[in-house]
């Protein structure tokens, strides 16, 4: 049984790189002792695949694993409880949200996830971010110059721009910019969008808000693939 997990990545935990995530993750698991389906070969592995890797620094409301269960070993009445189980054993600031059923054929998150949205934290005033913004979007072309496999590369990123906004609240200790960007067929990462255009705006703080795969019709949440399984429905979608 192949199982997706909505989780968070808030706080000091954000300093731990992609690949300190999944030692968390093989670790808590093993904790909580959920049996996992292991690779064959001379060096098995637990089959577990993550989404989009997430900067250092960065928060995240929005981060997606999935991992094979050996439901042979794990009572079928237990697997409501896995979401609790493992919140027990995860370090603080990683708690999970939602956990979906996968059919046995599906497209990875690496491939499917079209597009994320990010809240980008900057230091400059709002009237700056507002005229930024508004250059961003009145621009036909936004040319950068970026390094792919060790060679420079020149990219317009206006295409990957889905869409763009200015959040403003009595909340917000700094000006956010709120911005939905693509992933395919490469991302573009905020701190590309920020020095798009000059002056370039400081990143102060960064969170990913959402992940959406995109289908035709409409935008869906990754945990939308999978069924419910019919137990708490709050922790089926966010």
């Amino acid at each position: 049984m192949i199982l997706r997990l909505q989780t968070t990545k808030v706080g000091k935990i954000r300093f731990a790189s992609h690949r300190d995530i999944a030692k968390v993750w093989e670790r808590s698991l093993r904790r909580a002792e959920i049996p996992l389906v292991y690779s064959e070969g001379f060096s098995p592995r637990p089959k577990i695949a993550f989404g989009l890797a997430l900067p250092t620094g960065a928060e995240s409301e929005c981060e997606y694993l999935d991992f094979h269960l050996d439901d042979q070993k794990y009572e079928t009445s237990n697997i409501s409880s896995i979401p609790e189980v493992l919140n027990r054993v995860l370090p603080e600031g990683i708690a999970i949200t939602g956990m979906v059923k996968m059919p046995s054929k599906y497209i990875s998150l690496q491939q499917s996830v079209t597009s994320t949205v990010w809240g980008i934290e900057v230091k400059e005033s709002i009237e700056e971010v507002h005229k930024w913004v508004k250059t961003v979007l009145n621009s036909k072309e936004l040319i950068i110059e970026r390094t792919r496999k060790g060679k420079k590369v020149v990219d317009d990123i206006r295409p990957y721009i889905r869409d763009i906004e200015v959040q403003e609240s009595a909340l917000l200790k700094r000006p956010t910019i709120q911005a939905e960007l693509r992933t395919q067929p490469r991302s573009l990462r905020p701190s590309e969008l920020l020095a798009a255009v000059k002056p370039d705006l400081t990143m102060v703080k960064l969170r990913r808000l959402k992940q959406f795969i995109d289908t035709g019709d409409n935008q869906i949440d990754p945990v939308d693939l999978g069924d419910c399984l019919n137990f708490d429905l709050e922790l089926c979608s966010p």
